[in-house]
């Protein structure tokens, strides 16, 4: 098959790479909400479209449901593109644990075709943090749809302002089987007006694409409101492959 941005091998979505909003929605309280806390639902639908490249040019469509819960964050999601011929559901689950002035961050995920993969990462701080995890797959074809290489090592580090705004720095290294390919995201996250938030990522990418050396600057941004969000993202030579993805997401909490 000639489709190789989308359908990439050891690829997984990772609780350490992924933004990730907690639905700001109330909840009536009742007797015993604190043993049963109510369960958070967001749903995304993403749209790709890749071009260049001399490869398959087409659109590819994602539908993504996640609840949080107690016992952390379960998601399902399914991506089919008709022109390249790529389908796959995916299942996954992430946590964050607080153990004395650490955050721990596991995550596992599996994919139809045979897919499995997970991560662990670390944090520490409050104004000022820090954190470094590690991703592992099973080397199965997958679906990524973060676009980051994630059988890899991450470092981050940033800082907190009392205003809940936020300047992370991240680091993400494949150290497997494409140990050159490499990814800094500069993110910063601010509120707007009363409940709203706006999240910039600018990225800059390095890495080998088909024998050449590149390095490339992308972007990403993202508007939430207490129910709906909107993304929009520019990622060129999309999985250190010849072809570039536009991708504009919306969702919605309840």
């Amino acid at each position: 098959m000639n489709f190789c941005l989308c359908l990439r091998r050891a690829t997984i979505y990772s609780s350490m790479m992924l933004v990730t909003w907690v639905s700001p929605c109330s909840f009536a309280a009742d007797a015993d909400s604190d043993l049963h806390p109510p369960i958070a639902y967001k749903f995304t639908s993403g749209i790709y479209n890749f071009t260049g490249g001399g490869l398959p040019t087409g659109q590819g469509l994602d539908l993504n449901l996640r609840a949080t819960a107690k016992y952390g964050n379960f998601w399902v999601g399914w991506f089919r593109s008709p022109l390249l011929e790529v389908h796959q559901s995916r299942a996954g689950w992430d946590q964050t644990f607080t153990v004395g002035a650490v955050r721990l961050m596991p995550s596992l995920q599996v994919a139809s075709g045979g897919f499995v993969g997970g991560s662990l990462g670390f944090e520490t701080g409050e104004t000022w943090f820090a954190g470094a995890g590690l991703g592992r797959t099973n080397l199965r074809n997958y679906v990524n749809l973060n676009f980051d290489p994630n059988d890899a090592l991450m470092l981050s580090g940033g800082y907190k302002w009392a205003e809940k705004s936020s300047l992370t720095a991240q680091l993400i290294r494949d150290n497997r089987q494409n140990p050159d390919q490499q990814h800094i995201h500069l993110i910063y996250r601010a509120p707007v007006q009363q409940d709203d938030r706006l999240t910039l990522d600018l990225l800059s990418k390095r890495g080998l694409v088909e024998g050449n050396r590149i390095h490339r600057l992308g972007f990403s941004a993202g508007y939430d409101w207490p129910q709906y969000f909107v993304r929009l993202a520019w990622d060129p030579q999309t999985n250190f492959t010849a072809q570039d993805m536009l991708r504009v997401s919306l969702g919605a909490r309840f």
